[in-house]
């Protein structure tokens, strides 16, 4: 237990998002698509461990357009700062600052 993985959440979690079946693996085990930060875990779960999702129409996002250049970058533009902070070392200081 010393090593146990937490899905980034305290405590022991019992539900962690809704994940798309990517195919069925035997009678009892489902192959999920994962996202990113999950990529350590091994994706096929038994289907005692799988919730039923039930849509929920607030869940929908709508898109966000990105213009992209021809060379498939794109520039990201700074919204607002949040917070301004200042950490003091022994010998130099750190400006810190939380942009949205």
């Amino acid at each position: 237990m010393k090593e146990m993985m937490r899905f980034g959440k305290r405590g022991s979690p019992r539900y962690i998002g809704p994940f798309e079946i990517l195919d069925r693996m035997g009678v009892v085990a489902y192959n999920l698509a994962l996202s990113p930060e999950l990529c350590m875990i091994h994706p096929v779960f038994h289907m005692s461990i799988l919730r039923k999702y039930l849509p929920i129409p607030s869940h929908v996002l709508a898109p966000q357009t990105v213009d992209i250049k021809k060379d498939l970058s794109f520039e990201k533009e700074p919204v607002a700062i949040v917070d301004r902070q200042v950490k003091k070392l022994h010998s130099k200081e750190i400006a810190f600052v939380k942009v949205i």
